[in-house]
């Protein structure tokens, strides 16, 4: 018996193993700004002809294209933390690249398929404020990264500049991984991901003279006065005609002659980059053109629309230019795969992290919810499973990828993820299953960077709403009688019917994907402003080991508690970050807009957020545990190293039996299950304000929700033994 169990282990290890060699691997292309119009594969683009993709092209030809495929939030940083996590940027916590810093140590796709037997590469532009967690391999461009000579973030964190062009180095890279560093006896999932064609499109000194002596077709809408829609749209900075730079967009050296028609101020670095060769190459490909045309210039020889017209075609050349090595690297990909005998057993994606407006309404750039940059390409290739060249309308996301990633790869998908896997229609012949979704649900949140404002919306197959709080406007597109996107109809009555449905389907969808009031975060005015400025300035100035994070009940520690601070933590080095009347959408935006600088090293924090989530409107309790949640996310991605003491909402009103009590008693359930033992520490003093039938005394809380001095040393007495076990 012992002998034939022992046999039987052994069969069943070997049939172990072989499902696990049998489970795909995975190659996500993965490039920056790259439009859908760019890529001849797809349908009813303007240079499809002129200039050619064939090796992505080869992906959708042997696999399947989405014609309906959407990122969450349209700007590089956020659209790769959609991918990472599965979720949308309120529950991801990126939702700008300017003050969102990626909480790499939430639950990702990369470290879920390596618990898996996955072994899992980054290589190339990450654009997350934060180094990769959760690969075996990586090697990032810091922040946007440079084209020309390049330095890479090393995964011991120092830096290294290699000669040649971005994306040729990134294909390097990942090849090497591929044929060499990688262990052969483990599936992988490698995502190589391409700088181009982001912004100053630089492309690769073989590429320079491509397209020299071509006109370019420009798009209809190039010359939009933004007429029959919101008034928002020409508050933009991100025009073609007025926002190019000089040096920096369209590649002229020295100071700028022409101010009137270019922005100043940013030089084109890539050139600074160069050298003496590279620069030799790409004068004699530049230059004789910038001389003819500012020779043209100095005439007076060109109408506006003429230099507008000029400044469109250096510009999409350059952004097309840029694309040439990025299919170039494709092909050298598929190659290998082929070749190494890879190819049966891998799943090859091409995508971007959203589109690009190539002229369309006057624009470079994204952001905007209409198609140009709404839509991002995905092509996939997977061979015995995916029909060869099928094209499908199934409305798909970004937050898909990691679903469908686990999904294929024999993982289980975590319940919180908000994407779908996607692989019952890649099984399918592109045809999605009849419980699909009928619509996407995009937000961006707004930056200073091109003036675009805050906006958040819905698209289904054939219609695109979307909502401007600015002006508290609503813009509705019929994409099949008006493709281009030129008129809203939202108040047109033959449209009525079809306006209030999908305003239904857009409240539903917020609803479902948990987008409420309490994650979304906003600044508030007035005296705010100030404290939240002094804070800044306190938390600049000097380092803190204790942080003391929430509302006017922090607050007051400076003023019926002051006695009691000075006496616990007076020489402790403690900063308090508690402002009156906040709740955690508040607190959210103070910790991403300097609240936490050079408090990287802080040995613990302490949060007692979210009464006035109960007060102010008596907000769900899941909703206001989604805002705790963020903040948590928020401080481990900032300061890594610090502990932090949860501590439970604060008991409010007289009786257990009241409403907001009871609420906050929700919270407290919910939040109790963020402590992990190791750096969330959940605490609830609770009991120790109330008297023994449960009741809030006048003593300890006068108006039953702020603390008498009284109440402050039973606050500091009831952590205390805590923050010694948290080192404090």
């Amino acid at each position: 018996m012992k002998h034939i169990l022992l046999i039987l282990a052994f069969c069943f290890s070997l049939l172990a193993s072989a499902g696990a060699m049998e489970r795909p691997n995975i190659i996500f292309m993965f490039s920056d700004d790259h439009a859908c119009n760019a890529i001849s594969a797809y349908p009813g683009g303007l240079f499809d002809k002129i200039a050619p993709t064939p090796n992505i092209d080869r992906i959708a030809r042997e696999g399947m294209l989405f014609e309906n495929s959407f990122c969450a939030n349209s700007i590089c940083g956020p659209s790769r933390a959609n991918i990472l996590t599965g979720k949308h940027s309120h529950l991801n916590g990126f939702l700008d690249n300017n003050s969102s810093h990626f909480d790499g140590l939430q639950q990702t796709f990369p470290q879920l398929l390596r618990n898996q037997g996955y072994q899992t590469a980054m290589i190339g532009k990450w654009h997350l404020h934060s180094n990769p967690v959760g690969f075996d391999f990586w090697r990032i461009l810091p922040g946007q990264g440079s084209y020309y000579n390049p330095d890479f973030i090393e995964m011991d964190n120092s830096r290294k500049r290699y000669g040649g062009h971005c994306n040729d180095l990134v294909t390097d890279f990942g090849l090497k991984w591929l044929k060499e560093d990688r262990d052969q006896k483990k599936p992988f999932v490698a995502m190589i991901q391409f700088k181009a064609p982001h912004r100053n499109w630089s492309a690769a000194e073989r590429h320079l003279n491509l397209f020299k002596g071509v006109t370019m077709p420009e798009p209809e809408t190039l010359f939009d006065d933004y007429a029959n829609r919101s008034k928002v749209l020409a508050e933009h900075a991100m025009g073609i005609d007025k926002h190019m730079y000089w040096g920096h967009d369209m590649k002229f050296h020295g100071e700028n002659q022409f101010p009137e028609h270019f922005a100043s101020g940013i030089p084109n670095a890539e050139y600074r980059r160069m050298n003496d060769t590279q620069k030799k190459a790409w004068d004699a490909v530049y230059e004789p053109e910038n001389q003819k045309f500012l020779a043209d210039l100095e005439a007076g020889n060109l109408s506006k629309k003429e230099i507008l017209r000029w400044k469109y075609q250096r510009y999409v050349k350059d952004y097309l230019k840029s694309i040439a090595s990025v299919d170039d690297s494709v092909g050298r990909i598929l190659t290998y795969l082929d070749k190494s005998g890879l190819a049966k057993n891998t799943i090859v994606i091409y995508s971007s992290d959203q589109g690009f407006y190539l002229g369309e309404h006057g624009w470079y750039d994204k952001r905007w919810m209409f198609e140009e940059s709404f839509e991002m390409p995905f092509v996939i290739r997977w061979p015995g499973t995916i029909k060869p060249g099928i094209q499908t309308k199934a409305l798909i996301q970004n937050i898909d990828y990691g679903p469908t990633f686990l999904d294929v790869c024999g993982a289980k998908i975590p319940a919180d993820m908000q994407g779908q896997s996607i692989a019952p229609i890649l099984k399918n012949s592109g045809k999605a299953p009849a419980d699909w979704r009928k619509a996407v649900y995009y937000t961006y949140y707004g930056e200073a960077t091109h003036q675009v404002a805050a906006h958040d919306g819905i698209r289904t197959e054939r219609y695109t709403l979307f909502y401007v709080p600015k002006y508290k406007e609503w813009q509705l597109f019929d994409n099949e009688k008006d493709p281009q996107q030129m008129k809203s109809v939202h108040n047109d009555p033959a449209y009525a019917t079809v306006f209030k449905d999908l305003q239904g389907q857009y409240a539903q969808i917020k609803s479902a994907y948990r987008a409420h009031s309490a994650v979304l975060p906003v600044p508030r005015g007035g005296n705010w402003q100030k404290r939240h400025a002094a804070m800044n300035k306190k938390a600049h100035a000097n380092k803190h080991d204790l942080l003391f994070i929430g509302d006017s009940i922090t607050q007051a520690w400076e003023g019926g508690g002051k006695k009691v601070w000075e006496t616990s933590y007076g020489k402790r080095k403690a900063l308090n970050l508690g402002i009156s009347g906040d709740r955690t959408e508040h607190v959210i935006w103070r910790l991403n807009h300097g609240n936490l600088r050079n408090q990287r090293a802080a040995k613990a924090a302490v949060i007692m957020i979210g009464t006035n989530n109960t007060g102010h409107s008596k907000q769900d309790p899941s909703e206001t545990a989604d805002g705790i949640a963020r903040i948590l996310s928020i401080l481990r991605a900032r300061c890594p190293q610090t502990k932090i003491l949860l501590l439970g909402v604060f008991p409010r009103d007289p009786y257990p039996t009241d409403e907001k009590r009871k609420i906050n008693v929700a919270i407290n359930e919910i939040i109790s299950k963020f402590d992990d033992g190791e750096r969330v520490h959940f605490l609830d003093i609770s009991e120790k304000f109330l008297d023994q039938n449960g009741h809030l005394t006048k003593d300890i809380m006068p108006d039953f929700l702020h603390l008498t001095p009284k109440g402050y040393g039973i606050w500091a007495d009831a952590i205390e033994p805590k923050l010694k076990e948290l080192g404090l």
